[in-house]
């Protein structure tokens, strides 16, 4: 990973303290292995592929078409994931190549991966800080069943779709405790900072293109194709998942300001979270202590930081307690 000035990822000092690790230990840990980053690409294109193919062999019938727009939800935010990875440089380690399949599955997603990585640094250099540019988007739960299931259903209709795009592509965020604004790609190398350009162009061109081509190959039904199939779920379902998936229980400390998830008893527990939560972003509280470590040692690195007591009064929780957590009234969030 880079550690140019401008481009690095800092780990938290106090969480690497509290949760100290031996070099030795550590270093087997954030080896980068392009055999499994490669198989993540794949196997979250094979079911797009999939998920869209069943849909228009199908069409019109809603049957059908209901459980592949959720299957296509689900890995829309795999492509989200894997653009984060590569946001860190932990798909591949050359750069060129990350930096390639990274702008590839953020692009398709809707989102510049080059400039949610200058975003992305300041979440984690500032983790919940004034400078945290996620806080205007994650903080203050929970409020309450009410306020949650409001905000759902306002996720569902599309009207969160502009806000969450709008973060994706660095506009500044408004930190309301601050009273500041945040503008993260003041806060990054002049490299990055010109990557950054370049590939939201790409990605405003890609999605301006896209539902052009729909129509011109497909006509009315294909655009209607592209709209139901990869927009609708992008900007409606997506959108309740990662408002669910990233509400934080506090600031104090990266073992409250971010959760880990386990699986719920039994298959369904177990469907859900593979629907929720792809290519390990359930270990999110491991991702905070260590960003260098890939998605696929991080379940190797949550048993390691477990039988050394490093995660203990964390968030680390089955994902339905975490629910009832989030849905839970103010005052019971200590």
């Amino acid at each position: 990973m880079s550690a140019r000035h401008g481009e690095e990822f800092r780990d938290d000092t106090t969480a690497v303290r509290a949760a100290w690790l031996p070099a030795e230990r550590l270093a087997p840990l954030t080896a980068l292995d392009p055999w499994r980053s490669s198989a993540a690409v794949l196997q979250t294109l094979g079911l797009l592929a999939l998920g869209v193919g069943v849909a228009l062999w199908a069409w019109p019938s809603p049957w059908v078409i209901a459980p592949c727009v959720l299957l296509i939800c689900t890995r829309q935010q795999a492509l989200f994931v894997l653009a984060h990875e590569a946001a860190h440089y932990r798909l591949y380690r050359t750069r060129g190549l990350n930096d390639a399949v990274g702008r590839l599955m953020g692009t398709l997603a809707g989102i510049s991966m080059c400039t949610y990585r200058v975003t992305h640094r300041l979440h984690h250099n500032h983790l919940y800080g004034k400078q945290d540019p996620d806080i205007a988007l994650n903080g203050g739960y929970p409020r309450g069943a009410a306020y949650l299931v409001r905000k759902l259903l306002i996720d569902l209709t599309g009207w969160t779709a502009p806000k969450t795009y709008a973060y994706f592509f660095g506009a500044p965020a408004i930190n309301r405790e601050a009273e500041t604004a945040l503008r993260p790609l003041n806060d990054t190398s002049a490299a990055l900072r010109q990557a950054a350009r370049r590939d939201r162009w790409g990605v405003v061109a890609f999605h301006v293109a896209a539902p052009i081509a729909a129509a011109w190959f497909g006509g009315w039904t294909g655009l209607a194709q592209y709209l139901v199939l990869w927009v609708l779920p992008l900007t409606t379902l997506l959108q309740a998942i990662l408002r669910l998936r990233a509400a934080p229980s506090g600031y104090d400390s990266p073992l409250h300001a971010a959760r880990t998830n386990l699986p719920g008893p039994g298959p369904l527990g177990w469907l859900v979270h593979q629907a929720l939560f792809p290519h390990h972003v359930n270990y999110h509280i491991e991702h905070h202590l260590y960003p260098a470590v890939p998605h696929y040692h991080l379940p190797a690195l949550h048993a390691l930081l477990r039988e050394q007591g490093a995660l203990a009064g964390a968030e680390v929780r089955r994902f339905p307690e975490t629910l009832a957590r989030v849905f839970a009234p103010r005052l019971s969030a200590a």
